[in-house]
């Protein structure tokens, strides 16, 4: 059974918005951190946003005032938020659940794919 599971990923056109879904099972997102992350091709994984121990979410530079991070403690589900999108936001969506805010991750979704077209 999956721990992880994203989804929520679409095409778009530029300026347009999507809510990703990062559902957890066996844990309960509420006492873990969690990190949305992405990857295009040829291209490094890059940090997106993260919510960390205490309630602090932190952003990449690159998507601060467009994305916003969130969780539903009653879905055990944490959400992206993503909008304004940009041609250059296409990629591939996962999130990773640290289950001991210690900056080691024990579970990954499978990644959920946005497009962005111009």
């Amino acid at each position: 059974q999956a721990q992880l599971v994203d989804s929520g990923g679409g095409s778009v056109q530029a300026g347009g918005s999507l809510r990703l879904s990062c559902t957890a099972s066996e844990y309960t997102i509420g006492e873990i951190c969690v990190t949305w992350f992405r990857q295009a091709p040829g291209k490094e994984r890059e940090r997106v946003a993260d919510i960390k121990r205490f309630g602090l979410y932190t952003y990449a530079d690159s998507v601060k005032g467009r994305f916003t991070i969130s969780r539903d403690g009653s879905k055990n589900t944490a959400y992206l938020a993503i909008s304004k999108l940009r041609p250059e936001d296409s990629a591939t969506y996962y999130c990773a659940a640290d289950l001991l805010c210690s900056g080691t991750y024990s579970y990954w979704g499978q990644g959920t794919q946005v497009t962005v077209s111009s």
